[in-house]
């Protein structure tokens, strides 16, 4: 059995005595040079004695040092050398702050009057672009009498025969409405929606309609329709500008602090925001107006901005697009718009150096 520990001598806590039948003991014999435990090497560290001679001549490189390497004679009361001081990073977004720089005007593209066939349907009412691709691809689209399979032919929506399953296809005409959305009002033209639509307020204006951007359930105010898959793209991309000026009311009291980081762009899910215009009407007990003039549209984007700088938004009402303003409409009412104004629009999208003419425009 091993020893008791006060029968043990120093270095023989690990020690057993060797009994009969087992392997290994205490005082076993070992080969010379060999690792006790407890104990020494004989000799020094290294099995067979130290090195003959002792350390190597010169330090501890053969040859002594290194010629070139830098001497360390202790820590330096200035700091370390400036030779051998790491240098410090710091990222660009730190030193410059949040910067966001708007892309510019998408180019044109062909002059020929001629668009894709998936457009040309969609632009008549068939169905959706998406939906026009697999009708081509299915055999059922026809071209000056020839049938089309391949995707992204162009066609002349003037002076070409189109036919979907025999029967010509006409385009329709443009048509461009003006809508004041009440709350509690969706925008989508999903069928099985349970809540009341946009479009279920004009029954009389045919063919296929779909809102220009969105407004959600709770805010109300201006949102145009249109069947123009073009122009829709125009009034709504970050890249045309066109400038929209909304009356929000929040909760508390905002200072100028909270307005500067919204005028300069706040981080979303999706990446900073391109800033906002924004101006104090009146500042009550605990409620804020804001007047506020977007030039981009991200999903929610006035709410998310100010909830995250904590400041909810309990009004959100669209008043201004571009010139159209809500003047002679009440919730619930739309007009069509007229040439001229769908040409305003247009060349307001389109400019590039008189981006100031909208900025804090009143109602």
């Amino acid at each position: 059995m091993a020893k008791r520990h006060e029968d043990r001598q120093p270095g023989e806590r690990f020690r057993r005595e060797a009994g009969p039948g087992k392997s290994g003991g205490g005082d076993r014999p070992r080969p010379p040079g060999a690792f006790r435990p407890g104990g020494k090497r004989p000799g020094g560290s290294r099995p067979g004695g130290s090195r003959p001679g002792g350390s190597r001549p010169g330090g501890s490189r053969p040859g002594g040092a290194r010629p070139d390497a830098p001497r360390n004679d202790g820590p330096r009361p200035d700091g370390p050398r400036p030779e051998l001081r790491r240098p410090v990073r710091v990222s660009k977004r730190r030193t410059q702050g949040l910067v966001v720089t708007p892309a510019g005007a998408p180019d044109a593209g062909p002059k020929d009057g001629k668009v894709r066939l998936n457009h040309f349907l969609a632009m008549s009412g068939v169905c959706s672009r998406r939906a026009a691709d697999a009708l081509i691809k299915g055999g059922r689209v026809e071209v000056n009498g020839e049938l089309v399979r391949e995707l992204g032919v162009r066609v002349d929506p003037e002076h070409d025969d189109v036919r979907f399953d025999g029967s010509r296809v006409q385009p329709e005409r443009p048509t461009y409405v003006l809508f004041n959305k009440p709350a509690g009002v969706v925008c989508t033209n999903a069928r099985h929606e349970q809540k009341k639509r946009v479009i279920d307020f004009l029954p009389q204006v045919k063919g296929r309609l779909f809102t220009v951007g969105r407004l959600d359930l709770d805010s109300e105010g201006l949102i145009l329709l249109t069947n123009d898959g073009s122009f829709a793209l125009e009034m709504t991309h970050p890249r045309y500008g066109v400038p929209k000026l909304y009356a929000i009311v929040l909760r508390g009291r905002v200072e100028q602090q909270d307005l500067d980081k919204a005028r300069g762009g706040v981080w979303l899910a999706e990446g900073p925001t391109a800033g906002m215009n924004a101006k104090v009407e009146r500042t009550g007990k605990d409620k804020t107006h804001l007047k506020v003039t977007l030039r981009e549209g991200k999903n929610r984007e006035i709410r998310r901005v100010f909830a995250k700088l904590g400041f909810p938004v309990l009004e959100l009402k669209r008043i201004r697009i571009g010139d159209l303003n809500l003047h002679g409409l009440k919730p619930g009412m739309w007009r069509f718009l007229q040439k001229h104004e769908v040409a305003e629009l247009r060349a307001v999208a389109r400019q590039k150096d008189d981006v100031k003419r909208y900025e804090g425009a009143e109602s």
